[in-house]
């Protein structure tokens, strides 16, 4: 069984506090691609930044995001993914074009069931690493909701409710998904 599992959705909809969540409870989680890179890049004067050259920045994250899950094939039990080689892709799509995410989505797949944070514009704020607006980040959002159940996952929006409670409704969630397989 597939135990890989992303999270996904809009930017500052609370993925990242929610990964530090299902990690306090003993998970194994990945870092979001995006912000690695962002942070490799500022420290060694890059120009893979979004802001910079946005093509350059989702090649980074897909080659990232292959080496993160071919390590977390590694791994026993919940992986948990802030984002993943399916965002990245989407994203490289989406500027240039190229064809590449239906063959990614296949050769590396991810547990069936995603999870997508909705736009939360209560929390939402921008940091050094995120530096575009909430519109920019509800555009993304609405792409992302619309390829994942193209690419055969069955896309669940998380409830906007306390951090503890997502975590226990994705687990929940997840431990259904397994007694029915």
């Amino acid at each position: 069984m597939n135990r890989l599992v992303l999270i996904s959705g809009c930017s500052g909809g609370g993925k990242s506090t929610l990964l530090a969540e299902l990690a306090a409870r003993g998970h194994t989680v990945v870092e979001e691609p995006g912000r690695r890179i962002v942070k490799q890049e500022l420290e060694g004067g890059g120009a893979a930044l979004p802001w910079v050259d946005m093509a350059a920045f989702a090649r980074r994250a897909i080659e990232m995001a292959i080496a993160d899950h071919a390590a977390a094939r590694e791994q026993s039990g919940w992986t948990f993914f802030d984002r993943g080689l399916i965002d990245a892709a989407a994203a490289l799509r989406h500027l240039t074009g190229e064809p590449i995410l239906e063959k990614l989505s296949v050769a590396h797949r991810y547990h069936p069931r995603v999870f997508l944070t909705p736009p939360w514009p209560e929390i939402y704020t921008t940091d050094p690493e995120r530096r575009h607006g909430f519109d920019e980040a509800v555009a993304e959002y609405d792409r992302l909701a619309a390829i994942y159940p193209t690419l055969g996952y069955d896309v669940v929006i998380l409830p906007k409710i306390a951090v503890a409670d997502r975590a226990d409704f994705i687990l929940d969630c997840l431990s259904r998904k397994t007694r029915q397989q």
